[in-house]
C-alpha cells in the first residue's frame, strides 16, 4: 500500500492573507525592539539636523565677514604704490640728488624650482650674484624673497624675458648724486628703502621722503592682474629742498682743498665758506670723501664730516676774540702796549712762551706777531666769566643749530673752574676745543659789524636779524688787525689775494691722543673777504700735515688764498686794492705751536 505525504496548511495561509492579515505582523515575523531605543535613534537624527541647522547659521551669518576675506586672500592683493622723494637742489636750481625708477627683482622659490637650470644661470648672471647665493634664496621656506633691489630697466627687463615662473618684478626708485665726492657729505645719501642715513637727505627725511599710495587689485593664480577694484590711498610725491650751497663754490673748495691734502700729506682736511650777508653755507668739503653713487667700499674716516663732527683745539685762530673782549670793554686799546720779553712768561709753576722773542708789543702787533704771552696778559688783566660768556655767546661749547645731523657742541669748561694757568692757554686756543664750521660762524662778529646770524644749509629768502656781540667800533678795529696779519710782515703772507685786501688768523695747535699732546698738529685758517665789504669767510682745516710745515699760515693759508679768490670772481665782487703783486718774505715769523 502506497503512503502518501503529509498535507500542509498553505490554504489556510492564503485565507489569511485574502482576509487582509499583513505579512509583517505575522506572529512569526514579529520582533519586539525595547521603546528607548527607538527614542534614542529619534534624538541622534534631531541633534545632527540641529547641528547642520546652526552650522550654516554660522557659517552664512557670524563668520560671513572672515570667509569673505579667506577667499578674498586668495586672489585680492593691496599693490604699494611708490610715491618719488623730493629733489635736493643747489641755490641756483641745479639738482644735487633725484630719484631714477628702477626695478626690485622678487620670485616665489616654490615656483622657480622648475625653471629649467640654464635659465637659472643666466637670472643670476643677470642678478650679477653667484650660482650658490641664488639657489639659497630659492631652497628658502618663504613664500616669497626679494632676489636683488634697486635693478636698472633694461636688466629687470631682460630678467622678465626669461620668462622664469615665480620671478617678478616690483617698481622702486633709486637716488643720484650728479655731483659725487664733491658734494658727499653735504647731501649724504639713502638706503636701499630711500630712507637718508647721511647728510641733508638725513636731517631733512621727513620733509623729502613721499608717501606712498595703494590700490586693491584681483589677480588670478599666475600673478596677473584681471581687474582694478579701488584706490586706497594716492601716492604723495616728497617736496624739494633746495640748500644755500654753490655748486661752483662747491666744487672750488673741493678741488683746493683736495689739492692742499695731497701737497701736504695730511691725514684728513675741512673747508667751509659762510655768506656773511646771510648765515648761508655756500660750500663745505671734506677728505676723506666717498662717492654716493657707489657705496660698496665705505670707511668710517669717508663718512666723518670733519667740518661739523670733528674738534679740534683753535690755537692762535681763537686770539682775536681774547683781545676784541678787551677792547670791547675798553681794558685796552690798539695801541696798548705790552713787554712780552725774554719770550717766556712763568703763570704758577708752569710757563708759556713764543716762537720769537718780540720784546715790547701793541695789542693790534700782538695779534699780528700771534703772541701768546701777550694774549695771556690781556687775558689775564679780565674776569675768568667774562671770557667764558664771549666764548659761549659766539658758540663754542653750543651745539650748532643748523637742521644738519652729527654737529657737535665741541668743548668750554665753566669758568669757575679756570685756574690762571687755564684762563691763559685758553685765551690763545688751548684748553677748549671747537668744530671748524663753529670757528667760521663766530668770525662773524669780525665781518658783520660785531653782530651775527645764524648758519642756514638750506637757502634764505629774508634777510636775516643779527644779535649784537660787540660794538661796531671794536669790529673795525679787529678787521684792521687780521688784515695786517696776512701782511709781508705778518704771520700770514701766503694768504695774501691778488687784488683783494682779505684778512684772518692762523692756528697751529698740537692735537691731544689718550688725555696728551702728541706731536702731530693741526693747521688752520680762518678768514674775511673782502675787507672794504666783507662777503664771505672761508675757514681751512689740515689734520697733520705731515710734508712741508705744519703751521697754520704755510700748510692752510694759500688754501684760503686760492679759494678766496675764485669764489670772489665767481661772485663777481668788484676788486677793493690796487696790489696785484704778493710778496711774501724768504722768513715768515710763524705762531708758536705750545
Amino acid at each position: 500500500m502506497t503512503r502518501m505525504p503529509p498535507r500542509t496548511n498553505l490554504g489556510g495561509a492564503r485565507t489569511a492573507a485574502s482576509r487582509g492579515v499583513s505579512f509583517s505582523s505575522s506572529p512569526v515575523l514579529k520582533v519586539k525592539m525595547p521603546a528607548w531605543r527607538s527614542r534614542v535613534v529619534l534624538f541622534v537624527l534631531f541633534m545632527a539636523f540641529f547641528a547642520l541647522v546652526a552650522r550654516a547659521l554660522w557659517l552664512q551669518g557670524i563668520s560671513t565677514e572672515f570667509l569673505q576675506k579667506q577667499g578674498a586672500s586668495r586672489y585680492a592683493r593691496t599693490l604699494e604704490l611708490p610715491s618719488t622723494r623730493g629733489k635736493i637742489l643747489d641755490r641756483n636750481g641745479q639738482v644735487l640728488a633725484s630719484s631714477v625708477p628702477v626695478r626690485a627683482i622678487w620670485g616665489i622659490p616654490d615656483d622657480m624650482q622648475a625653471a629649467p637650470k640654464e635659465k637659472l644661470q643666466e637670472l643670476a648672471k643677470l642678478l650679477n650674484m653667484k650660482e650658490s647665493d641664488l639657489n639659497k634664496r630659492m631652497n628658502s621656506d618663504r613664500g616669497f624673497v626679494y632676489l636683488k633691489r634697486q635693478v636698472e630697466l633694461e636688466t629687470a627687463d631682460k630678467i622678465l624675458a626669461l620668462g622664469i615662473p615665480g620671478v617678478a618684478t616690483r617698481k622702486e626708485y633709486k637716488r643720484f648724486y650728479p655731483e659725487g665726492e664733491a658734494m658727499s657729505h653735504v647731501v649724504g645719501f639713502t638706503n636701499v628703502e630711500d630712507i637718508g642715513q647721511e647728510g641733508m637727505e638725513l636731517g631733512a627725511q621727513n620733509m623729502l621722503a613721499g608717501v606712498n599710495g595703494s590700490r586693491r587689485v584681483i589677480k588670478d593664480r599666475l600673478g596677473r592682474i584681471v581687474e582694478d577694484i579701488e584706490a586706497i590711498r594716492e601716492p604723495h610725491d616728497g617736496k624739494d629742498l633746495t640748500l644755500s650751497i654753490d655748486s661752483k663754490i662747491q666744487y672750488i673748495a673741493f678741488s683746493e682743498l683736495k689739492a692742499a691734502v695731497e701737497r701736504t700729506e695730511a691725514k684728513a682736511g675741512g673747508i667751509v665758506v659762510l655768506d656773511v650777508k646771510t648765515g648761508e653755507v655756500l660750500a663745505l668739503a671734506n677728505l676723506p670723501t666717498y662717492n654716493p653713487n657707489n657705496r660698496s667700499v665705505l670707511t668710517g674716516a669717508q663718512l666723518r664730516n670733519r667740518v661739523l663732527t670733528d674738534t679740534f683745539e683753535p690755537g692762535s685762530t681763537l686770539k682775536p676774540f681774547t683781545v676784541a673782549l678787551a677792547l670791547d670793554t675798553k681794558r685796552v686799546k690798539p695801541e696798548t702796549q705790552f713787554q712780552t720779553a725774554p719770550g717766556k712768561m712763568k703763570i704758577g709753576t708752569a710757563t708759556i712762551g713764543d716762537s720769537h722773542a718780540h720784546g715790547i708789543l701793541t695789542v693790534a702787533e700782538i695779534i699780528k706777531q700771534s703772541s701768546n704771552i701777550g694774549t695771556a696778559q690781556i687775558a689775564l688783566g679780565m674776569p675768568p666769566q667774562a671770557m667764558w660768556e664771549m666764548f659761549t655767546t659766539v658758540g663754542f661749547g653750543q651745539q650748532p643749530k643748523i637742521g644738519f645731523p652729527g654737529a657737535v657742541a665741541g668743548r668750554v669748561r665753566p669758568y669757575k673752574s679756570w685756574r690762571p694757568i687755564e684762563q691763559a692757554t685758553m685765551s690763545y686756543g688751548h684748553g677748549i676745543s671747537v668744530s671748524l664750521i663753529q670757528l667760521a660762524h663766530a668770525y662773524m662778529i669780525f665781518a658783520r659789524n660785531g653782530d651775527m646770524v645764524p648758519l642756514s644749509f638750506q637757502k634764505v629768502t629774508h634777510t636775516p636779524i643779527g644779535t649784537r656781540v660787540i660794538s661796531e667800533k671794536t669790529a673795525q678795529q679787529m678787521r684792521d688787525m687780521l688784515e695786517s696779519v696776512v701782511s709781508p710782515t705778518g704771520t700770514a703772507p701766503r694768504a695774501q689775494v691778488a687784488g683783494y685786501r682779505v684778512g684772518g688768523k692762523t692756528g697751529t695747535a698740537y692735537k691731544i691722543q689718550g688725555g696728551k699732546y702728541v706731536h702731530q698738529y693741526i693747521a688752520s685758517f680762518a678768514g674775511i673777504a673782502p675787507m672794504s665789504n666783507p662777503r664771505i669767510i672761508v675757514a681751512v682745516m689740515l689734520d697733520e700735515p705731515s710734508k712741508g710745515s705744519h703751521f697754520g699760515g704755510i700748510a692752510a693759508g694759500p688754501v684760503f688764498a686760492s679759494v678766496t679768490a675764485n669764489v670772489l670772481r665767481a661772485l663777481n665782487i668788484s676788486p677793493d686794492s690796487s696790489v696785484t703783486d704778493i710778496i711774501i718774505p724768504k722768513e715768515v715769523v710763524e705762531e708758536d705751536a705750545g
